[in-house]
């Protein structure tokens, strides 16, 4: 780990336990590798609850000077899960059902105003009814945290063909057990021997 990404993991706190400090470790560190790389493009993050991981996005981007240049895109429903489909169905996953992790735009807005960080630019919809004309031309780095297949389904086909070379996708729960529908949807897109896995994250570097 950095000593950039260990200071910022060390003197911020994760204000969800929707993530581990490992994971998000884990984020920042592919993001800081993508904007070391020179990737052109902006961030996407689809799913982003109570802002755990936007949060430190926010102040990864603020520290390497990179907010000025890039745009940083975060789109939910902020009215929780959505139904599962029979891709999602798992007898280790009847906890997440329908309207759970339910949070309004407003309180994630405050968390934002209340770490004193720039709020990014946010589109409150389901992905489904998200079209080409809502994510940027040019995507550098995009992490998915839509948990059932159809959300990963619907944001892989909305930021594939903008992904720019060299940059990376994020599939948080790839690996779970609990969750196969995230991994179904992105095989769809990609072989597995594409996607390298830790902490139940799915890493695709393109």
């Amino acid at each position: 780990m950095t000593s950039t990404i260990s200071s910022l993991l060390t003197k911020y706190p994760l204000i969800s336990d929707q993530v581990n400090k490992a994971q998000v470790e884990i984020i920042l560190r592919e993001l800081e590798r993508v904007i070391a790389k020179g990737t052109p493009g902006d961030i996407v993050e689809f799913g982003c609850y109570i802002g755990t991981t936007s949060l430190f996005i926010r102040r990864i981007l603020d520290v390497l000077g990179e907010s000025a240049t890039r745009t940083f895109h975060v789109y939910d429903s902020f009215e929780g899960l959505p139904a599962k489909s029979a891709q999602d169905v798992s007898i280790t996953g009847e906890q997440f059902v329908r309207g759970e992790l339910a949070v309004s735009k407003k309180q994630f807005m405050h968390e934002f105003q209340k770490a004193q960080v720039r709020t990014p630019i946010i589109h409150k919809a389901w992905f489904s009814n998200l079209t080409s004309q809502d994510v940027p031309d040019k995507i550098a780095f995009a992490f998915l945290d839509g948990d059932f297949y159809e959300s990963i389904r619907d944001s892989m086909q909305l930021v594939l063909p903008n992904m720019q070379k060299g940059g990376t996708i994020i599939v948080d729960d790839y690996a779970r057990e609990a969750l196969p529908g995230a991994a179904r949807a992105v095989h769809e897109f990609m072989h597995r021997d594409r996607v390298r896995t830790a902490h139940n994250l799915g890493i695709i570097h393109l």
